[in-house]
């Protein structure tokens, strides 16, 4: 009896789930030690960071190279430009990106599962294929050199990603909902948005971190697209390539802890969602 008592115990016992723990554990420590040693190279004094061996801890403190960076010229100004290209890019991209998923989730037609598939393969061109046909149409259209021009650019690149996540995100979301809504006299439109957009607003988080970051780290068509108002990875890419170590870390710093900042705001629409699809 005892036997057979143990291994029924043992049957319903909840598998183990280390393996998962330590796959977790390995990702968020390939993802977090660059960001600490980007950290700590960036606010080491350059006479300590050229010695060698490198410090893994921060033996001294000071903000000398960050500050000689931020006060640059054209820094501060990239830094405004990358915030206004990354908010034109997540406002276009959600506009004409939630309701192409709406569409895709809701409606059933000829060729969606084709047309899912090549909005998809939009990803496969590279961007480099593509400069010259942007630079021209862009001179054309009298946007070359503009914001506009480069968040047009990164609104095309974030548009696949976006269409796909948030048509996903709006299956789950029951459609009685929606048409009770309508039995209570709510219009399509008012259905949409008092009902399906709320209850999708975990998934449009998890896009508009997509693509606020995809905006921001983007430096291909901000090279080419721009000479006077700069984003600040093609500030960085082209201020600091022959500059001394010290700064290239600043730099880089410097593009990291914005989109930090952004998912540190953003992140309570994600635990929502992970926290629904859990129970």
């Amino acid at each position: 009896m005892a036997t057979a008592s143990t291994a029924i115990s043992h049957r319903r016992s909840p598998p183990k789930r280390w393996n998962l723990y330590v796959a977790a554990v390995a990702i968020s420590l390939f993802i977090l030690i660059p960001i600490y040693l980007i950290a700590v190279a960036a606010f080491t004094p350059r006479a300590v960071l050229n010695g060698f061996p490198k410090p893994l801890l921060p033996v001294a403190v000071s903000t000398d190279t960050m500050q000689a960076f931020l006060s640059s010229r054209g820094v501060g100004q990239s830094v405004v430009n990358s915030l206004l290209v990354g908010i034109i890019t997540l406002v276009l991209s959600t506009v004409l990106g939630a309701p192409a998923g709406y569409a895709l989730a809701r409606f059933a037609f000829r060729g969606r599962d084709s047309f899912q598939l090549l909005i998809l393969m939009t990803r496969a061109f590279p961007i480099a294929i593509l400069a010259v046909p942007l630079t021209v149409t862009f001179i054309n259209w009298n946007l070359y050199d503009t914001l506009w021009a480069v968040a047009l650019v990164h609104t095309a690149l974030a548009l696949p990603t976006t269409v796909l996540i948030t048509a996903s995100v709006f299956v789950a979301v029951p459609v009685d909902l929606e048409e009770a809504a309508l039995t209570l006299g709510c219009t399509p439109i008012g259905a949409f948005t008092r009902v399906a957009m709320p209850l999708a607003l975990p998934g449009l988080a998890a896009a508009s971190i997509f693509t606020f970051v995809l905006s921001w780290n983007e430096v291909f068509a901000s090279v080419i697209l721009t000479v006077q108002n700069r984003t600040l990875p093609a500030q960085v890419l082209t201020q600091l390539d022959n500059s001394p170590l010290a700064y290239k870390f600043a730099g880089g710093f410097a593009l990291i802890v914005p989109a930090l900042i952004f998912i540190f705001f953003i992140r309570r629409y994600l635990f929502n969602m992970w926290g629904r699809i859990v129970r």
